[in-house]
């Protein structure tokens, strides 16, 4: 039985349009992040129903890998991260 390979993601995040998020965007592509697999959301961070970062999280499994250029990207309020956190690391073993 064939292992499946493990995929490595990032995840982007800045709160408003007029924001940019080069820096992070070049931070995961030196980590070896393929376009394909960078998500980016483009506001706030108050909760976590963002679209690209529920797109990422359904695709996301078991020893897969996920770059965040800083943990206040995934979110402003310290709960719901540590929420999201556990289910990252704890539910789907990223």
């Amino acid at each position: 039985m064939d292992k499946e390979k493990s995929a490595v993601y990032g995840y982007i995040r800045v709160s408003t349009k007029e924001q940019n998020e080069d820096r992070q965007l070049i931070a995961l592509r030196e980590t070896g992040v393929t376009e394909s697999h960078i998500y980016a959301d483009k506001q706030s961070g108050k909760d976590f129903d963002r679209p690209q970062y529920q797109k990422m999280l359904r695709k996301i499994k078991k020893g897969d890998l996920l770059y965040i250029k800083s943990i206040d990207r995934l979110g402003r309020n310290y709960e719901e991260i540590l929420i999201q956190w556990r289910t990252l690391t704890k539910e789907k073993g990223a």
